[in-house]
């Protein structure tokens, strides 16, 4: 529900933007915007024409609406709307969000100081990278698989979103300090998404220190994006809207930043009529072991044992299947899986990203007509999703592809997780059967290259604070065992990713046997393990060194940290907000391998270096 009032103090041409609760403002010095939390300046911006002066009073805009699946069942929002020539502002509680209405070219840039504080990815297709602390926009671009943009000196020049910066200290005396996040919000039909781009343009042929916002139109030549021709497979919409997508900067400190549900506040509401069908969930999952798909039904019947004895209610058999193995069809395993109490999953090439030498079943989704006789079959033979894998960035094919999907996807009551893909921009709201994402370095990356093993630990204790702030990611958590690559992260450390990593769909890593071969308590902890959550509350931590979340279902609070450093590290533990509780709680803890106990609820927890804990609060 939205609803819009107008508020009876109006705005003179030159005065300060405010949000309800004053804490940010928003005020118009020359050719840009000076954005301040409790009066201290936070970020500088441009956007829209210089030339407009002109401020409409403000307008109310409340929202109030239930999640299926995210950090929070039931998001409240508010903001003041504000009305700059064809730039429509919004300030609330927790940040900002403006659109150009009209056919208003884009003009928006971020001023990114350099010594600021920064964590930012440098974009690639499908958003598999690193977040690496720095303070200087000038980074050499790293090896990528995608597209790659970089200056003369080799430095990248096109950054992914989210992105976060540690704007300044807080001006209460003892605060924390003030962070902001830079993303996007409601990608529509006719719409490119965007990153952040300092490299030079046509106006100016050097790297700039600002981020302006750019949309993804395909190769880029010199520096510039120009448009690519659809492939004609896709049967692109030539539908196009009057407005931009809503970019969007959390502001506040980190507990503002990582319960923040700005990106769905202000995307489209719920468009499906009936959404009884849709059941957040956990998965079993076979690429960790294996490096393989699922052309082996005797493999598929392990991770549906799996799945029974865990009783969870997922298995995901995934890509080959086309292909299977000793007479076998996928529709046996399907059948094998339902058998057994477990709802199937199967994978679908998207076959528009990597298609030479990728794996099948290929081109069955891009044609209208295709994609709906695949989906009436996936309904019919009892397929509970589909995983689309191998998408191409940011363009508006791909945007436009993958609405088409979820539209079709719901019409036949088919989950979806998007792999290979772009970051949430909000469509978990508007197409609630949209359950996962990937656009994530996840662990898969065991299996590639050795790099993550002694990184992972520090990116693990980044993502609460970047990637998994702005909506589901499905990073595929909790291996014991190694896969290609050995893993460094404590047993503990690993349980507590499947709770500290929100995603509707949780992908676990590892093989049956490693899995069945651990404690009874860690294997009933796997098979109560909530897929959605009715709250969610930032503890303590810092991005890169540790992070604690506690999320709540229903009345259970389950709380994990871990420390991603390599020195030992007390994790503190403030939990005054659970309140009716026997104060006692299930501790997993780090050990050797593991600390189970029953116990009061401590105020800190030493961890291992690379360590964690998750505790249960019934």
């Amino acid at each position: 529900m939205m609803a819009v009032a107008l508020l009876c103090c109006g705005a003179a041409a030159s005065s300060p933007m405010v949000s309800p609760n004053g804490k940010i403002s928003m005020e118009k010095q020359g050719n840009r915007y000076v954005v301040s939390y409790q009066q201290k300046q936070v970020l500088e911006l441009t956007a829209g024409d210089a030339s407009w002066t002109q401020q409409d009073n403000a307008r109310r805009v409340e929202a109030d609406y239930t999640m299926l699946a995210g950090k929070r069942s039931h998001c409240v929002n508010v903001a003041n709307e504000y009305r700059v020539g064809q730039l429509v502002i919004r300030l609330y509680n927790d940040g900002l969000a403006f659109r150009y209405e009209g056919n208003q070219e884009e003009q928006t840039a971020y001023r990114i100081a350099e010594g600021t504080k920064r964590w930012m990815q440098q974009w690639t297709d499908s958003y598999e990278g690193f977040f690496p602390l720095s303070t200087t926009a000038k980074q050499q671009a790293v090896p990528s698989y995608g597209r790659q943009y970089k200056d003369a000196d080799g430095n990248c020049v096109r950054w992914g979103y989210p992105a976060l910066i540690e704007a300044s200290p807080n001006p209460s005396e003892g605060g924390e300090p003030v962070f902001a996040l830079i993303t996007e919000a409601n990608i529509e039909q006719g719409q490119s998404a965007s990153s952040l781009f300092n490299g030079p343009s046509s106006e100016n042929r050097q790297a700039s220190s600002d981020g302006r916002v750019v949309t993804d139109e395909g190769e880029a030549n010199e520096g510039e994006l120009f448009r690519v021709v659809p492939d004609e497979t896709l049967n692109p919409s030539p539908f196009t809207v009057n407005h931009s997508p809503w970019r969007v900067v959390i502001i506040g400190t980190l507990a503002d930043v990582v319960e923040s549900t700005l990106v769905t506040d202000v995307s489209d509401a719920n468009k499906l009529e009936d959404t009884s069908w849709i059941k957040p969930g956990v998965v079993s999952w076979v690429y960790w072991a294996y490096n393989h798909g699922s052309d082996d039904y005797n493999i598929i019947k392990k991770y549906t044992d799996m799945a029974a004895t865990l009783k969870l209610p997922y298995v995901l058999i995934d890509a080959e299947w086309d292909r299977m193995k000793d007479g076998k069809t996928v529709e046996d395993a399907v059948a094998y899986a339902k058998s057994q109490g477990v709802r199937p999953m199967i994978w679908y090439n998207s076959s528009v990203g990597w298609v030479d030498g990728a794996p099948t079943p290929k081109f069955r989704l891009n044609k209208p007509e295709d994609r709906e006789k695949e989906f009436a079959w996936c309904e019919k033979i009892g397929v509970a999703g589909v995983k689309i894998d191998f998408f191409s960035g940011d363009t508006q094919r791909n945007m436009d592809y993958c609405i088409d999907l979820l539209e079709c996807a719901a019409r036949h009551h088919l989950l979806v997780n998007f792999h290979g893909a772009t970051v949430p921009r909000g469509w978990q709201r508007t197409y609630p059967n949209l359950l996962s994402t990937e656009g994530v370095y996840g662990a898969e990356w065991y299996n590639n290259v050795p790099t993550f093993t002694t990184k992972a630990a520090c990116h693990n204790a980044t993502l609460p604070f970047t990637r998994n702030v702005i909506g589901p990611m499905d990073y595929t958590p909790c291996a014991f065992s190694d896969s290609q690559h050995p893993h460094i992260t404590s047993h503990a450390h690993e349980l507590a990713l499947t709770v500290l990593y929100e995603s509707g769909l949780q992908h676990l890593a590892d093989r049956p046997e490693s899995f069945l071969a651990q404690p009874q308590q860690v294997q009933d902890f796997l098979g109560q393990l909530p897929a959605a959550w009715d709250e969610t509350r930032f503890v303590s931590g810092y991005p890169g060194e540790s992070c604690v979340l506690a999320r709540r279902s229903g009345s259970t609070w389950y709380v994990a940290g871990i420390n991603g450093t390599d020195e030992p590290k007390v994790l503190t533990v403030p939990l005054g907000f659970v309140k009716g509780k026997k104060h006692k709680a299930t501790l997993f803890a780090d050990g050797e391998p593991w600390a189970i106990s029953n116990k009061k609820l401590p105020t800190a927890i030493p961890c291992k270096p690379r360590g964690g804990f998750v505790m249960v609060i019934d």
